[in-house]
């Protein structure tokens, strides 16, 4: 098979991560942050007002995989709770708050942030035969800097942020949308993912190879699809795409 392509998901696939949103710490910061902005709340207001307001964008949402836009919810949550004082502050400094205010949420509800073993090595070998990109379930707010700060923003070609365009995998659009941007058929790409259900079955969807990286990181949803392959570290992911290049 002529391989030109090799795409990712990025949390658990890509990323070794871990976050707690619900962390209690989280809305505290930011409950305290807020009262300089004329807005007095106690964290647990916070934390409900939301996911309130994420709730409902979800519900508004007629995708049948809806997704959330993380800004947006922030945007209205600052919509609802604003002060005489909060309407004058600097509109430069208005528009940019719901967004910074997804970065603290993100920043402190983060654990961990790390490669997983080899990694780089394996990229580096990867992005010299083949186009690399990423279709993840996530926000731009924070996926892209997470990118950035590990040092791997810069191997793909093309990033596709669920958080962007309303729906998540594994919708077959995300991953076609990839495929575009990196000019590749679908039989002519391989995707690697640690969900069966939003990855594997995504990708599938779409005509792709699919590479199961069981990471520790992947739910339990083993029934869902049945990739090409399977590793359990990332090192082996050069022996796995070169199978299924070989098929």
């Amino acid at each position: 098979m002529d391989i030109r392509a090799v795409l990712f998901d990025v949390n658990g696939a890509l990323i070794d991560i871990q976050t707690d949103e619900r962390m209690e710490e989280v809305y505290r910061a930011i409950s305290h942050f807020l009262t300089y902005q004329g807005i007095r709340l106690h964290r647990w207001e916070v934390c409900d007002l939301y996911f309130a307001v994420m709730k409902e964008q979800f519900s508004a949402n007629r995708e049948t995989y809806p997704e959330f836009d993380v800004v947006e919810v922030w945007r209205e949550v600052l919509r609802r709770v604003a002060t005489d004082y909060t309407r004058t502050l600097p509109p430069d400094k208005l528009e940019t708050l719901p967004l910074f205010l997804a970065e603290v949420q993100r920043g402190i509800a983060r654990k961990r942030l790390a490669l997983f073993p080899q990694e780089l090595e394996v990229l580096d070998r990867l992005k010299a035969r083949y186009a690399l990109g990423v279709v993840s379930d996530a926000q731009t707010a924070y996926a892209v800097p997470e990118l950035r700060a590990v040092g791997l923003h810069a191997y793909f070609q093309t990033i596709i942020v669920s958080g962007d365009y309303g729906y998540r995998k594994p919708d077959a659009r995300l991953f076609q949308k990839a495929l575009d941007a990196l000019q590749v058929d679908a039989a002519k790409a391989i995707f690697v993912g640690n969900d069966r259900y939003r990855d594997i079955f995504g990708a599938q969807q779409v005509g792709m190879k699919t590479v199961w990286f069981c990471s520790g990181l992947h739910p339990n949803n083993s029934h869902a699809a049945e990739p090409d392959y399977i590793v359990y570290r990332f090192a082996d992911l050069p022996e796995a795409v070169d199978f299924l290049a070989a098929r």
